[in-house]
């Protein structure tokens, strides 16, 4: 389905006021789109299938993209594995059956590198995706999101359903969740560098060893690349959406307090979990396919999320 016109669809982006959400609206509204359904948890509980059907009555989209999902760090998902599972499955499987109801033209579901199994050699594969169960801490919500990409493929082979199932490393960037009960490492390392030097402290500790490696890609990169997949492509096959990048997360904390200004020690407390061992992606399809490769750098990237937390802190509490 290459080409596809989104500016001439009415398109339903699920978690359209979220982080990633919210910059896809803006990059479909930049593009000329002028029918868009952002819908609000409070409007449309997805988890519930009455929820769904309204919404889908109402609005009868052309083109949705999935991207409400219930996600969080390490921590949030050693403390919530039943919730993460039930309401990410739970979600996407009604979203993707109200799409086949509804005779939507295009689907375009937002996966998760979680869902690679645990040791996966790096750079991670699209056909590696089965080749064993995912890092213990996020399995749940790694699996959910798995057995969507199944049910896009199961339609597309029984009601010749069009979709997209697209695979994402962790995002960052500006407007990003900082919470410390549920935001992921990048947040979570910039609150505690900035905290940390603004109470004159000497020290941070953080979670398992630093030896992990992870790749980011930056939000408004990561939107792009969705809007480039819901244009170009339908492939049953998943496509990694990532920066290519790899970095330890050790090096990382070490970046991102140059880049804070905390001159302290950083601390690591081995008897946190380290989570998956290593995260790579191999990003060669998704330029193959619908020519996406992200442009931001990493530093770039750290800089601006480091700006706006900066901005946020200043105009009042709450962040």
């Amino acid at each position: 389905m290459a080409g596809l016109d989104l500016a001439a669809k009415r398109t339903l982006v699920t978690g359209g006021a979220g982080f990633l959400g919210s910059r896809i609206v803006a990059r479909l509204r930049s593009a000329g789109a002028k029918e868009i359904a952002a819908p609000r948890r409070a409007e449309y509980d997805l988890t519930q299938a009455e929820a769904v059907e309204r919404l889908f009555r109402e609005f009868r989209p052309e083109v949705v993209i999935h991207a409400a999902a219930t996600v969080g760090g390490i921590g949030a998902n050693r403390d919530n594995p039943g919730r993460f599972f039930y309401e990410n499955a739970i979600m996407g499987i009604q979203v993707v059956e109200a799409c086949r109801r509804w005779a939507v033209e295009k689907t375009v579901v937002l996966g998760t590198v979680c869902s690679y199994p645990k040791f996966t050699p790096p750079p991670f594969r699209e056909d590696d995706l089965w080749q064993g169960y995912p890092e213990e801490t996020n399995a749940p919500y790694g699996i959910a999101k798995k057995a969507l990409l199944v049910q896009c493929q199961a339609y597309r082979q029984q009601y010749g359903m069009r979709s997209a199932f697209l695979l994402l490393v962790n995002l960052y960037g500006p407007g990003d969740n900082f919470d410390p009960h549920s935001s992921h490492v990048i947040p979570a390392l910039i609150r505690k560098c900035v905290e940390a030097r603004r109470e004159g402290a000497d020290e941070i500790v953080l979670w398992g060893d630093g030896s992990p490696t992870r790749e980011f890609l930056y939000v408004e990169d990561a939107a792009e690349g969705v809007t480039l997949a819901a244009e170009r492509y339908d492939g049953a096959a998943p496509v990694n959406l990532g920066s290519g990048g790899e970095i330890a997360v050790h090096d990382l904390a070490r970046r991102i307090a140059e880049l804070t200004g905390f001159g302290g020690r950083i601390v690591w407390d081995a008897s946190k979990p380290n989570g998956q061992p290593r995260r790579s992606l191999d990003v060669g399809r998704a330029e193959r396919e619908f020519g996406f490769r992200a442009r931001t750098p990493l530093e770039e990237g750290l800089r601006a999320a480091i700006a706006w937390y900066g901005q946020q802190q200043a105009s009042g509490p709450g962040m």
